[in-house]
């Protein structure tokens, strides 16, 4: 011991080597965002603030992480958020609904362009929840059960706004193509 201290060896301590691993929530961002961005855009019609909206569903999932029932599967959480976030998009202001438009640079691309501008425009014509309910079923992947649950309504009636709501892109679109 010298003055008061005592040295304990002259080797250096180890090391530590930190592992982290990717939690549920950072796995489901690197693995859902480009979906989750799809199904904002197809629900507000348009790519503006589709992006904004899917980052914010991801903040307050992780802000309220004590709501999540299932930590293994947030998924269901952060889509209900991305919905909510959809419908008070809709709420906050009117803004008239259009489909983004890009840049053709082929023709193939330009004809396939068209094709989703027009399937775009259609969406965007259709009633809110007849929107939701597409987008969830088609671009979301989910169920009749899993749509009504997502959405608190009953499966009949998200059957019902499908048939509609189908029935109604159909017309459009068939309209569009010999109009």
């Amino acid at each position: 011991m010298a003055d008061g201290l005592e040295v304990l060896g002259s080797e250096a301590p180890e090391p530590v080597v930190v592992v982290s691993q990717t939690t549920p929530l950072e796995a489901l961002y690197l693995d859902a965002y480009p979906r989750l961005v799809g199904l904002a855009r197809t629900i507000l019609g348009r790519d503006d603030g589709a992006e904004e909206i899917v980052q914010e569903a991801f903040v307050r999932t992780l802000a309220r992480w004590g709501d999540v029932r299932d930590h293994d599967d947030p998924l269901p959480y952060v889509r209900s958020a991305v919905v909510n976030l959809c419908r008070s998009r809709f709420r906050r202001k009117v803004v008239p609904l259009r489909p983004a438009g890009t840049e053709p640079s082929a023709e193939a691309t330009a004809a396939s362009n068209a094709r989703r501008e027009a399937v775009l425009a259609a969406l965007a014509a259709l009633p809110v929840r007849q929107r939701e309910v597409v987008a969830l079923r088609y671009f979301g992947g989910l169920s009749t059960a899993e749509t009504a649950r997502e959405l608190s309504i009953a499966e009949g009636t998200v059957k019902a706004h499908l048939h509609r709501g189908l029935a109604a892109l159909r017309e459009r679109l068939e309209d569009e193509r010999h109009g």
